[in-house]
């Protein structure tokens, strides 16, 4: 098993790229929200799991207004084309998806929500996300990799930072461009990801972008 904090870190990149520029939901776990309202948990019995990021990415999500997207859990595998000949590969990309289903909580806008030939305000994703990041730091969660921003091709500007929790990593994006304006929100636990073996690496490396 790899127990390495480096490989724990860029498998989780491999899986937030391929949910990124494929536009996949989640469709693995549970999809129904967390109601913002819910009670809250005793912080000294709860265990802080899947259900307990969900929760607080819910009520964070809420908070700064974002819209038109849900909070789930589970992760999906890429959804390259396979030939027929990677039928075998395919089966093993879909358990492994499964495999790591209780280790992934995302949020990612649905429909046409946050793209607009029209925007009055390219730069509303950004305030909103800073806004839920400040309400997951009001909860406990640190900055794990300084913020990072720029430009993005010729027209557009790309914004990124993730953060950390008793055991969960989030990474937070935000795209901007003419036509776009889109936010993505991934949380996975380390220690999931760290314990994947070198041939779940590789099929992850394989199915990225």
């Amino acid at each position: 098993m790899r127990t390495n904090k480096i490989n724990a870190a860029r498998a989780a990149t491999f899986a937030v790229g391929a949910i990124l520029a494929t536009g996949c939901g989640v469709g693995v776990g549970p999809a129904d929200p967390v109601a913002a309202t819910a009670p809250a948990r005793s912080a000294a019995s709860a265990p802080f799991d899947q259900n307990a990021v969900r929760s607080e990415l819910q009520a964070a999500v809420t908070a700064a207004g974002l819209s038109g997207g849900e909070v789930k859990t589970g992760y999906e595998e890429s959804r390259k084309p396979h030939a027929p000949a990677d039928t075998a590969k395919a089966r093993k990309a879909a358990a492994l998806a499964t495999k790591l289903a209780p280790c992934v909580v995302t949020w990612w806008p649905t429909g046409k929500e946050h793209r607009s030939l029209h925007s009055t305000d390219p730069a509303v994703g950004r305030r909103q996300l800073k806004a839920v990041l400040a309400s997951l730091e009001a909860r406990g969660w640190r900055v794990s990799t300084p913020p990072q921003e720029g430009p993005l091709g010729d027209n557009g500007t790309y914004f990124m930072v993730s953060y950390k929790k008793k055991g969960w990593l989030l990474y937070a994006r935000n795209y901007t461009a003419p036509v776009l304006d889109q936010v993505t929100l991934m949380a996975t636990e380390s220690a999931c990801f760290a314990g994947l073996t070198d041939e779940e690496q590789a099929l992850i490396d394989s199915e990225a972008p």
